[in-house]
This record gives structure tokens, sequence and C-alpha cells, in this order.
């Protein structure tokens, strides 16, 4: 699960909530107000995810603080979920699943943007429209994968089928909708074929091996110049590999009590002459503190690639004021959604 933030109001709306199922890649998309709580989440999962799947055996997030939360760990353990937290510098815990966060995000934004104030009303056809196309990682439809049949056909609407003047309206906007939804998921999945293509990497490894993994806590780009940095090891281990998971990512025998979601990535992998000499600690990437945002001193319109995009110019608590940074909008208000932008 993970939060797209930063959207256009929409009835009060302006971050949507993604919750993915990792085995038929089915996805739930749920609109939410900025700012929220670790409360309001565990209601949504209940009103849009629990009455329809039940409880999942395992949640798999980011390290936001929401979900680091002592309500939140509460909450899935008393539900008996266990919590999988992936790295906040690396979220994706296998390669497939990067990319498919990738292409939500562009497929939803894409849609937001061309509806920037009606799309919390069209949202639900966007699930519709993603959990019922073709998805090339499981060679069926999300929702043939959960539910064991072909989705039902959707019926083009015939101009002027109606005499109900505002029901053909409405059907109208629904066709338009539809294949503005179905032009945007093609161009995000084409997007995202060529992100896979251009990180693509050839190393490759077998259950059994030792490797080295790349570890570096995420923090906003202000730390870079913490003191203590430049003297963190860049790798850790070396672990064995347990499993492959997909094309892209292993999954690792860490050390019992680790914080961190054990499968990663290829590219975060090194192979290592054998196993360790001594053994190795438990690894806890969130130990180093993340920092607190103070204040929004000034905002501004940058480009990046060929988008417009805005930045805030970030103050941060037991920071001094030359330290303040510029930081990406999007992912500022994504990584700390309870903070108040607005302020």
């Amino acid at each position: 699960m993970d939060f797209i933030g930063g959207l256009p109001k929409s009835e009060g709306k302006d971050t949507i909530l993604v919750v993915v199922d990792r085995f038929s890649k089915y996805a739930h998309f749920i609109p939410l107000k900025h700012p929220f709580t670790a409360t309001t989440v565990a209601q949504v999962m209940l009103d849009f995810v629990f009455k329809l799947h039940g409880c999942p055996q395992v949640i798999v997030s980011d390290r936001d603080p929401l979900f680091l939360s002592n309500f939140w760990k509460e909450f899935l353990r008393l539900q008996g979920i266990d919590q999988a937290l992936s790295t906040a510098y690396h979220p994706q815990s296998d390669g497939q699943t990067e990319v498919l966060n990738r292409c939500l995000e562009t497929y939803l934004r894409c849609m937001v943007m061309t509806q920037p104030s009606t799309w919390v009303k069209w949202l639900s056809l966007a699930e519709w429209w993603y959990n019922t196309t073709w998805h090339s990682a499981i060679k069926m439809p999300p929702f043939k994968a959960l539910y064991g049949i072909d989705p039902p056909l959707h019926l083009p609407h015939i101009p002027l089928d109606t005499a109900v003047a505002d029901l053909e309206t409405w059907f109208h906007q629904r066709e338009a909708v539809l294949l503005s939804l179905k032009q945007n998921l093609e161009k995000a999945r084409n997007r995202m074929k060529q992100f896979a293509d251009m990180h693509r990497s050839e190393r490759s490894f077998v259950v059994g091996d030792w490797v080295f993994l790349k570890l570096h806590p995420h923090v906003q780009s202000s730390l870079r110049l913490h003191k203590y940095s430049k003297l963190s090891p860049k790798f850790y281990g070396p672990f064995l590999i347990v499993q492959k998971v997909g094309n892209a990512a292993y999954t690792l025998d860490l050390p019992v009590g680790s914080q961190i979601h054990p499968t990663f990535h290829v590219s975060l992998l090194k192979k290592a002459p054998g196993p360790p000499e001594q053994p190795v600690p438990v690894l806890d990437i969130a130990a180093p503190p993340m920092l607190q945002p103070l204040a929004i001193l000034d905002r501004k319109l940058a480009r990046q690639g060929h988008r417009p995009i805005v930045k805030f110019l970030v103050q941060w608590k037991d920071s001094p004021l030359h330290d303040a940074t510029w930081e990406e909008a999007t992912a500022f208000i994504a990584r700390y959604p309870h903070f108040n932008v607005d302020s």
C-alpha cells in the first residue's frame, strides 16, 4: 500500500491510497483528504478492502511515520496481520512491484490531470478499468486472477439511445473518461517498460548464493551533509539467498529481529565469496533519525525532464536556517502526510 499525494482537490480529497494484492495485482484506489491519521487509514482499509477480501496475512508499506505509529502497529497485531516495511530509499520489494507502483502512479496522475476537479467522481471507473485490463505480469486481467472468471463485457454507449437527457449526458461523460483512461494506462505501461529496460541488471544469482546487501537509510537531501553519513557502511552481510522472486529480486535470510523487508532488487546485491566469518548484526535501518520538517519557507515551479513540478523550500527541525533544502512537493507530501503545507 502507498499514497499518491499532492493532487488537485476534488470533493475535498487530494490524496489516493493505492492498495495492491501482490498475487493477483488487483488494486483498490481510495480517495483521502489531507491531513489524515492512522485511524483514518485503518477505517478506509476496513471499508474498502477488508469487507471484500478479509484481512491480509501481510501488509507491505514504506516507513512513513503513519505506518510506524503505535496505533497502526497495534491495529495490525490485533488483526493478526504481519507488517513488512520496505526500505524507504528503495521501496520496491521486487522489480515487478517497482514497475507496477510506478505504472499505477503515472496512470492515476494522468487521469487526475485530465479531470482535475472531478477525478474523485471517476476514480472507481479508473479502478475498474485497471483491474479488467490484461496485465503482462500475470498474463490475464487482475479481475480474472482474483475471481477466476473473465471480467464482464463493457457495453459501449450508443449515442441518443435514451430519451433521458441527464442520463445521455452521464453516459457521454463516462465514455470520454473511459477513452482517456485507456490511453493513460497504455501510456503508463509504455513508460514503465522503458524504465524497466533502462534499469534492467544483468546480474543474477541462485538460491544458496551468499551476497552483500547495499543499505543506506532514506533521508531528505539535506541529510547528505550529516556528519556521520560518509562513515556508514555501503554494504552489509553477507546473507544467504533463500528464494528468487520474479526476474529481478531475491529474498535473503536476514538475522532474526531485523526491521526490514527481506526481499530486495538485484541492483542492491553484490556477490560474496562465502558465508560471514562472524554473525551479522540485526538490521534496523530506522535507527538513524529521519529529519522532520519545521516550516515551508518558499515555493517555486521547476522542470523535471519535460514536465513542470512544484518544489518547497523546507526548514528542518533542529537544523539551522541555512540548511533549508528544496524538496519536490509531491514526494514531500507523500513522505510527511500530516504536515500542513499550507501553513
